[in-house]
Formats: structure tokens, C-alpha cells, sequence
């Protein structure tokens, strides 16, 4: 019986056609195990997971192993993007008894679904001290038949030590100055002053760490914090983890040196790389900067757009190599020297290699290599360069594709809505802010309900069945947040005010710490409720920076202090893990500042009002909230953005007006005083 047929997910559709009996993750499916008596085998992963497609080839499309399975156990497929809730409770589990995680996550469970027995990718024979995943069922199969008690003991035992991970910051200080400064010092500790990023290999973007850095330069003047951010773009840009033929970036490097990557490449990667980039530029003016911005926002709307108008979860490491007929992992990207000769012609060919990095050796395998751009290398000129690129990119788009996830994130779209509608405010195409706004106008038609509760995912314009988490509520507010600043619309203001109110409603334990699902959430065996950042920001954080945005652009003292005591957590944890809690050190920046609100008031066909909101934009304030609007409303109200009540024009001129807590300074008619307004703040 094919269960999947009908579900949203990519990831689970590939394996509707599997052998194996497969069970999406319902009540059903467990009531079934227990009828049966027999354990549920739980297989987390997502659609463009590399191992997750070997064992899906080796394993679960094999007849014999499929026969076992079906046998006995119940077979529970999820995709983590899908559910994180439910991934994120049984990873600790996997971690806490492993040591290690990752995807496929193989899990055995009671039907009680109590984890008992733990694992990630298994192969089908015996391998580096790996057992087969043929040995494994049978092991746990002659646990569960041989020795019930046991097994019902270890289940046991591991949900009480999972629940007795309850976290406990609530009385944990607001995080101030110092608790930045311990950051920032831990954060050089394990920076790699060679290579940029911290840590060795794998090594990943660290993209929340990164606006933290940028946000503590703006605040204080830090050289060192900017020398970091700058070193580490610059290093990340220049080599094989960004494809510097499409743009975008690849999911990590398995190298320290940035130069071969794991190829998949997902939205969120790209989407807070993109605004890391465009801050980065508000902040140095940095050429290479502004240009991986903007190809990393085209790559966003030319290969992750979807008909709806939203943004695709992700394209796959591996495609069909036209040589042999089997996917292989980055068979799209890797080029040999023969091969640029080939495109480009002998003398050009040639050039490109040196260009490039294309060795005859190769740099990745099979004597391929990845193309980067090293800073050493023969200086062509950017207009024959990008000659090379063009032509190259249309030889490449003749290879066959990687596979595309197109389900539609909520999270994930909130970061890419703020990323492009930024970069078009930032270096004046409003294309991109025009993409942004339609990818908002699709979380708010599709996945909103009429109580504003967000549903997690939608494919085709269809509304998937999973309930939104605090991530998609933090990150689709932020979303909407930063399109009412480059847009004036205060609709989206209002928006995001509905999704933070759930936020206080439905995520938020007394203490004011955050849990990851609502209070009417399906009950896991445990309910997650995690502070630190995996490759996104964490929802507890996420949520945090929109709480203390709306609060700046409405004065709500109740959601300034919901920010403030979710926040206890980065005083907790951020001089003591920096790297993992880089999105609220860089929320808690914006605290320390104020932040900011800034009000820009004049009629909207006059130039001069124009310029006045690009500067605000372009302020490097840390986490400063823009409205811009006409002058103040009749009733004094400020019409849709509080922060324009009573703001009146000087001389009949367009003004901007810079405050902290609703306490202004002098307001200005000149840009250059706005931008002084809101830039650096020396010690």
C-alpha cells in the first residue's frame, strides 16, 4: 500500500515507489506497531541529502531488505524540513547516546515512540567497523522478541534523561556590553585566521556569527570583529563552496580551505548569506561583496523561484553524470581542464584553468575540479572574466540538472523575503524587492490561516499539514518586517504583529524562555526547546529579534520584554558558545543599541524623501527599525507606522527623525547628518 502518494514532501514522494511499506508520521502508524507488537524503524532525512539517496538505493530499494522490513517493523518515514519538532527531539536522542549525528537519522522506537536503538546511515554489507543495516534489524529484531524488558527499560530510560534536559535561563541578566565582549573574544579563539571561519573541516558558513560581527563593528568600532567578517566573505567568495559561475552558495566545504563543498545547496544557506553579504557592503563598500550579493539573490530568483512566487527548499548535491548515467555528487559543477578547452577553446581554455584553480590533477576526484577564484591568480580583467563565466554557465546548463526540492518553507522564505527586499533597496533593483513582496503575498494566501497561524511548508500552491514552528513565526516575521522598511507598506507591519503576538501566545513558557512548538502542538516525548543556531537561526532567537523589532516600531513595552527575557539565554550562553548562538549575540547588539527607529516623512513622488529612506536603509545601526511615510496622519495616529505620530516636515522639506525609545534627536532635512545619525558608534 502506498501511503506517500498523496503527501506534500518531495523527500517522502521519492520513496512512495520504495518496497518498503512506508508510514508517513501519524497516529496510525503506531496504533499499527502496537496491533502488531512490533517496533517502528523511523528514517529522518531530506531531499537533497546525499546519504539519505545512497542508503534510499543500497537499502530500501532493495527487494530482500524491503521483505524484512515489512515483516517486522512498522517503517516511519519523515523529512526533517517538514518536522523539525520531530527530528530535533529524536536527534538529541541520537547525539546524546552517539556522540554524533547526522542524516539519515535511523532510529528504533516502541510504539510508544520511545527511541531505544539509534544510528544515521548504515551500509548494506559490513563496513569500517560498521555493521550492515541487515545485521542491525536482525539485532534489534531478536532484542525486541528475546528481551522485551530490557528493551522497555532502555526506552524508558532514555525519555527520563531527555527530560531531565530542561533548560533554565529565566533568571539569567539581560545580555549587556561585557557579555558582547566575551563573545567576541571567544569567537577569536576559534577563528581561523588563515582560512576565515572558525573551526576545521567540515567547516560551514557561519552566517549568524558573521552579522554579529558586522553588528559589533557598527556598535563599537571593533577593527578586529570587522577584519573577521570581511576575511571570512572574502575567503567563503573566492572559493568552491560559492559557485562562481551561477552564484550561490553550496551547503559546506569538507575542507578547511572552502575549496571542495558538500554541493547541495539550500535556501537558507543562500538567503542569509546574501543579506551577510549586502550588510557587508553597507558597512566597506566592498566591490566583491556587492557582487556576490546580487549573483546569490539572482541565483535565488532564477533557480529557487517557484510559479507560486515563493522559494524552493533546495537544490541536490548529486545529477547524472552524462558519462556513465549515474548520479554522482557534483557531476553539475566540476569541470577538468580539457573540458573549460572544449567551451572556451585552446588559448582561452587554458586561461580559464589558471583563472580558476583547474588542475590536470583536479581538486575534487576523478581528476575534476571546483572551480574558484583565488585572489593569486592572472588578473584578465573583469570584463573578459565574466566572458568566461557566461559562456561556461550555458555549457553547464546543457549538463543534466540536480533535482530541485519545491516545497515552499515558511521559515526559510521569511530569510530569503528579507535578503532580496534589501538588496533591491540597497542597490536599486526593484525586481528583487518586487520578488520578495510576491513570496510574502504567498505565505500570507497559503499558509496563513484566518488566525494568522502559520502552516510549516506548501507545494504547488497547496497547504501541507504540518503546523508552523517558532522559526517559521520568527524568521516570517523578520520577513515582513524588513519589506515594510524598504517598502512603506505598513500592512506588513501588521502582518508581523500578528505572528509575534502567537509567539507570546502560544510559544512562551512562563520563565520567558521559548519552546520550538505551541502549547496545542502534537505532544512528542519530549517537547523541543532549543536556543542555539544549526544552519538557520534557532526559533527561540529568531523569534527574540522580532519581538524587539516590533516593539522599536510600536513601543509595545510587553514585546520588548518578552525580547529581554528571551534573551537571557544568549547572557547565558554567548560568552561561553558563541559560534552556536551567533543570531541572538547579533539580536542582542541591536538591544544594547536601542535599536534605532528611524522615521522618514514626506510626500512619496519627492526625490529628496527618496534619499532620505535610502540612507536609513543603508544605516549600519545595529538592527535599526525604518517607517517612511507621509507626514504625521490627521488623527495623530501615525496612520500605519506608529513611529510616524507627530512627525512633522522642517521647512516644508522631507525629514528624517533618528530616536531610542521614542526619545529623538534633533530631526534633519540632510542626508549626510541621517547617515552621520546612524552610523558607527565610536567608544
Amino acid at each position: 500500500m502506498n501511503r506517500l502518494a498523496g503527501v506534500t514532501s518531495p523527500y517522502l514522494l521519492q520513496h512512495a515507489d520504495n518496497p518498503v511499506d512506508w508510514w508517513p508520521w501519524t497516529p496510525e502508524a503506531f496504533e499499527e506497531a502496537r496491533r502488531r507488537n512490533v517496533p517502528v524503524l523511523l528514517s529522518v532525512g531530506y531531499s537533497a541529502c546525499h546519504w539519505c539517496h545512497v542508503m534510499a538505493h543500497e537499502s530500501f530499494e532493495d527487494e530482500l531488505t524491503a521483505v524484512y522490513l515489512n515483516e517486522h517493523f512498522v517503517n516511519v518515514k519523515v523529512d526533517r524540513e517538514e518536522r523539525p519538532d520531530i527530528d530535533a527531539v529524536y536527534m538529541e536522542a541520537v547525539q546524546a547516546a552517539t556522540g554524533q549525528g547526522g542524516w539519515p537519522m535511523t532510529v528504533f522506537l516502541t510504539p510508544d515512540a520511545e527511541p531505544f536503538y539509534f544510528g544515521t546511515y548504515f551500509p548494506p554489507e559490513p563496513r569500517h567497523g560498521m555493521p550492515s543495516f541487515m545485521q542491525v534489524l536482525e539485532g534489534v529484531r531478536t532484542a525486541w522478541v528475546g528481551r522485551p524488558e530490557d528493551v522497555a527499560e532502555v526506552a524508558q530510560r532514555i525519555v527520563r534523561d531527555l527530560a531531565g534536559r530542561q533548560l533554565d535561563y529565566g533568571k539569567a541578566g539581560t545580555p549587556g556590553p561585557e557579555e558582547l565582549a566575551q563573545a567576541l573574544l571567544g569567537l577569536v579563539r576559534e577563528y581561523d585566521s588563515t582560512r576565515g571561519g572558525f573551526g576545521g573541516a567540515p567547516k560551514f558558513p557561519p552566517s549568524m556569527v558573521l552579522e554579529f560581527l558586522l553588528r559589533h563593528h557598527a556598535r563599537t568600532g571593533s577593527e578586529g570583529a570587522l577584519e573577521m567578517a570581511a576575511d571570512t566573505c572574502e575567503a567563503m567568495a573566492r572559493g568552491g563552496i560559492y559557485d562562481q559561475l551561477g552564484g550561490g552558495f553550496a551547503r559546506y566545504s569538507v575542507d578547511r580551505e572552502w575549496v571542495v563543498p558538500h554541493f547541495e545547496k539550500m535556501l537558507y544557506d543562500n538567503a542569509l548569506l546574501c543579506r551577510v553579504y549586502a550588510h557587508l557592503w553597507r558597512t566597506t563598500g566592498d566591490d566583491l561583496a556587492r557582487r556576490v550579493a546580487l549573483e546569490t539573490a539572482d541565483f535565488m530568483v532564477r533557480e529557487l523561484r517557484t510559479h507560486e512566487g515563493g522559494f524552493a527548499s533546495a537544490l541536490d548535491a548529486d545529477s547524472e553524470d552524462p558519462e556513465t548515467g549515474k548520479h554522482v555528487e557534483g557531476a553539475y559543477y566540476a569541470w577538468t581542464p580539457e573540458q573549460l578547452r572544449e567551451v572556451l577553446g585552446e588559448e582561452d581554455g587554458g586561461l580559464a584553468a589558471a583563472c580558476f584553480g583547474v588542475t590536470e590533477e583536479g581538486t575534487f576526484e576523478h581528476g575534476m575540479s571546483v572551480l574558484q577564484l583565488p585572489a593569486q591568480g592572472p588578473d584578465i580583467g573583469d570584463e573578459r572574466l565574466a566572458g568566461f563565466k557566461e559562456r561556461l554557465l550555458a555549457a553547464r546548463q546543457a549538463r543534466p540538472a540536480p533535482g530541485r526540492d519545491d516545497k515552499i518553507v515558511a521559515a526559510w522564505n521569511g530569510l530569503a523575503i528579507a535578503a532580496l527586499a534589501e538588496c533591491g533597496a540597497f542597490f536599486d533593483r526593484p525586481d528583487l524587492v518586487e520578488r520578495a513582496t510576491e513570496a510574502a503575498d504567498l505565505l500570507v494566501r497559503v499558509h496563513m490561516d484566518g488566525m494568522a497561524r502559520l502552516a510549516r511548508t506548501s507545494k504547488d500552491g497547496r497547504v501541507g499539514a504540518n503546523a508552523g514552528v517558532l522559526e517559521d513565526y520568527g524568521d516570517v516575521a523578520e520577513g515582513f518586517l524588513a519589506l515594510a522598511a524598504v517598502t512603506g507598506e505598513g500592512v506588513w507591519l501588521e502582518f508581523a504583529g500578528f505572528l509575534v503576538d502567537l509567539v507570546l501566545d502560544r510559544f512562551t513558557a512562563e520563565d520567558g524562555s521559548l519552546y520550538d512548538t505551541a502549547h496545542d502542538a502534537e505532544r512528542l516525548i519530549r517537547r523541543p526547546q532549543d536556543p542555539t543556531d544549526t544552519a538557520a537561526p534557532s526559533g527561540w532567537t529568531a523569534a527574540a529579534g522580532a519581538l524587539l523589532s516590533y516593539a522599536a516600531h510600536t513601543g509595545s513595552q510587553a514585546h520588548r520584554t518578552a525580547a529581554e527575557r528571551a534573551l537571557a539565554v544568549v547572557h547565558a550562553l554567548g560568552p561561553r558558545a558563541p559560534r552556536f548562538i551567533g543570531h541572538g549575540l547579533a539580536v542582542a547588539e541591536a538591544l544594547v543599541d536601542g535599536p534605532r527607529e528611524v522615521a522618514v516623512v514626506g510626500h512619496p513622488e519627492d526625490p529628496a524623501r527618496a534619499e532620505l529612506h535610502r540612507v536609513a536603509l543603508l544605516g549600519t545601526a545595529p538592527g535599526a527599525v525604518v517607517a517612511t511615510g507621509l507626514p504625521e496622519a490627521a488623527d495623530g495616529s501615525g496612520g500605519e507606522f506608529p513611529l510616524l505620530a507627530e512627525r512633522t516636515l522642517m521647512h516644508e522639506l522631507p525629514t528624517a527623525y533618528v530616536c531610542r525609545h521614542f526619545v529623538c534627536a534633533r530631526p534633519t532635512t540632510d542626508p549626510v547628518e541621517l547617515a552621520e545619525q546612524l552610523g558607527t558608534v565610536r567608544p
